[in-house]
């Protein structure tokens, strides 16, 4: 049969990728469950349906239908149901819990609770479900109920809460998140905890379904504390709280070993240091004179626990704390050289091991009953995630998926190469070069750097198609690790702290500097793009050198006096430059936005913003461009209408496509 032609990747490629997130193995370990989410070109809408596949051999069968979004299956541990997120029933509301039986029948709405539910979990006996529920407003529910009252919209909007937007979400309700329990055979619901002011979060049964723990802020203003999130249980009969004591920080994912008396959780000490590894902890629910201290296990080895790696379609999914059966081990996955690892580590924290290598990134896992197999979510560099198995007692591993197999057979994504260098500091710098299909060593190519957001993450293993997209119109697409991010220690992290703008941009032109001298560059011919944080680096390096030809900034970071309060994140990027507002330290907020600088800027430069950017808000580019055309610097703006920050992860599929094409455009342009 003759070899198949293949063709370069375009923008258009978007609505053809499907792709796989959620994967559960069933507690026997015959089978796993996930959704696969689609693109409708025709109505730009999302529609995802569960899937099911076996683990000793066999294709992949649909389980659910229709075009509506079935996400997050969990299987109940006798193994007999399926409970998922749908929004069959009202596309226009939020998702309810659903059931289906496994062996065959209808799906039935479980909940009828008006309000997002998340983070649901079944009780060991099969017979509860818990859930975290933030009910609708009362308000909201006033205006579908009256036709008037809907036409006219909301008429103003009262807060005193500091955080009061979100992105991705919008401006957020007076409700708080709380917990219930859903009787899995009437739907009947109980809430469990209601306060005006606390949330809780990340809740989790005890193994014998008596106790729930979870996390939640319980200072005097949370809005102003926000590291001062405690661990707490309750019964599931509801009552009083009681707090586990623990170190002050952040905390996120508690999990119950399998006897009850241990919680571990992933969580930092201390305030306001965003470059601190998250560590795994574990503290005892017991707490008196005799009991042993709360420990973070992971904290002599330097490793940040989570799965930090970029893509541009989907994120991976940062999952509990796995204990073993017999509560001697914790598994739990690790950022590391540009890719997410599954590591697992001793109950006393000696002896920490590597289950799933470097290569590629782990996001969802989870075992079977009797955790001999491992089911998880995999990404690399050229396949945007399939489905894996492990044998956790012979070591093999089988791939149980295939989707996106013949788009991927006909793409030349051209050839990546992966390079460490030394930065100015003596630092060990991680990278990579994208050479387009195609490539010629002895021709002279134009090249893109591009600059990772965050900055606290990471570019590796896994499909970016926004690079495949560049490389496959000619150009070299190169991007690294600078300091400032994860997955090189703490130190690495650090590095920028108190003031973006320093190491971050000499790592960054080392990196240019090296790749400047390749034989296949043409050093006249470079261009620079990045977003959020990479828009900041991408308008700090234009008005800093004039060694770029051109430079596209996306929902950039320009002038930190005005993102102060007005992001949705408001006040904390304060932590960023030594812990004081700006009214307190304005010169430290000036000295490190790029505004400052931009009476420098010589080089043409395309501006991208989404119009509901609540993270960095839109007047951050509209201040980059205004200067531009103010400075007679060849500019333009492109604005998306109704899009939050995650426009090119996340956003309408043609609306992703025209950014794509907008900067391919000013590149083809200027290079």
């Amino acid at each position: 049969m003759p070899a198949q032609p293949v063709r370069p990747v375009t923008a258009e490629d978007l609505y053809q990728f499907n792709l796989i997130t959620t994967p559960r193995i069933s507690p026997d370990g015959m089978y796993v469950v996930y959704a696969l989410h689609r693109v409708d070109q025709k109505t730009e809408k999302k529609f995802a349906n569960l899937w099911i596949v076996p683990t000793d051999g066999g294709a992949s069968r649909q389980f659910t239908y229709g075009e509506h979004r079935d996400t997050n299956p969990q299987w109940s541990p006798d193994g007999r149901h399926i409970a998922f997120l749908s929004n069959r029933d009202d596309q226009d509301k939020p998702a309810k819990i659903f059931l289906i039986p496994f062996a065959g029948g209808e799906a039935r709405a479980l909940t009828a609770i008006a309000g997002t539910i998340e983070d649901f979990s079944w009780s060991r006996d099969s017979k509860r479900i818990l859930c975290r529920i933030r009910k609708t407003d009362q308000e909201v529910l006033d205006r579908e109920q009256d036709e008037q009252k809907g036409k006219l919209g909301v008429v103003a909007r009262h807060y005193d809460r500091v955080f009061y937007k979100l992105d991705d979400v919008g401006y957020l309700p007076k409700e708080r998140w709380h917990l219930w329990i859903i009787d899995a055979e009437t739907g009947d619901g109980k809430q469990i905890t209601d306060h005006p002011i606390f949330d809780e979060n990340h809740p989790t049964w005890s193994p014998d379904g008596n106790w729930i723990a979870f996390t939640s802020n319980r200072s005097q203003s949370p809005d102003l504390n926000r590291d001062a999130i405690d661990l707490f249980i309750i019964s599931a009969q509801g009552g009083q709280l009681r707090k586990i004591d623990t170190p002050l920080g952040q905390k996120t994912h508690p999990s119950f070993s399998p006897d009850g008396k241990w919680i571990a959780y992933y969580g930092k000490e201390g305030e306001g240091h965003w470059y601190r590894n998250v560590g795994l902890w574990i503290a005892p629910v017991e707490q008196n004179a005799a009991s042993t201290a709360v420990r973070n296990l992971t904290k002599p080895y330097d490793i940040h626990v989570a799965p930090d790696v970029i893509n541009d379609l989907g994120s991976p999914e940062t999952m509990p704390p796995v204990w073993s059966k017999d509560g001697n081990r914790l598994y739990f996955q690790v950022s590391h050289h540009g890719s997410s690892l599954l590591k697992s580590i001793s109950f006393d924290g000696q002896d920490l091991r590597t289950v799933l290598d470097e290569g590629g990134t782990v996001g969802s896992f989870s075992f079977d009953h009797e955790r001999s197999r491992l089911v998880y979510f995999y990404g690399k560099m050229d396949d945007p995630g399939q489905i894996h198995l492990k044998d956790l007692k012979t070591e093999e591993i089988d791939q149980l998926t295939n989707v996106n197999q013949a788009l991927l057979a006909s793409l030349d994504l051209g050839e990546i190469e992966e390079v460490w260098i030394k930065g100015q500091a003596s630092n060990d710098l991680q990278g990579w070069i994208l050479k387009p299909p195609g490539f010629d060593p002895s021709r002279k190519y134009p090249s893109i750097l591009e600059i990772h957001g965050g900055p606290l993450t990471q570019y590796g293993n896994f499909f970016m198609h926004e690079f495949y997209t560049l490389a496959a119109n000619g150009y070299v697409v190169h991007f690294c690790n600078p300091r400032g991010g994860r997955g090189y220690g703490e130190e690495h992290a650090r590095a920028i702290w108190g003031g973006w703008g320093g190491a971050d941009y000499a790592d960054l032109m080392t990196w240019t500097d090296f790749i400047a001298q390749k034989a296949f560059i043409d050093p006249e011919r470079m261009g620079v793009t990045g977003g959020s944080y990479g828009g900041y680096m991408t308008v700090w390096i234009i008005g800093h050198t004039r060694r770029f030809m051109a430079a596209v900034a996306q929902r950039c970071v320009s002038n930190l006096i005005s993102m102060w309060g007005s992001s949705d994140l408001n006040w904390i990027f304060q932590q960023e430059l030594n812990d004081r507002p700006p009214f307190e330290d304005l010169q430290k907020f000036w000295d490190h936005s790029p505004m400052k600088y931009i009476g420098n800027a010589k080089t043409p430069t395309l501006v991208i913003h989404s119009e509901n950017d609540l993270r960095c808000p839109i007047e951050q580019g509209e201040q980059v461009f205004v200067a531009l055309q103010k400075l007679g610097v060849d500019s333009e703006m492109v604005r998306f209408p109704d899009e939050f920050h995650g426009l090119s992860r996340t956003g309408r599929t043609d609306r992703r496509i025209t950014r794509l094409k907008h900067i391919l455009r000013w590149f083809d342009k200027y290079l």
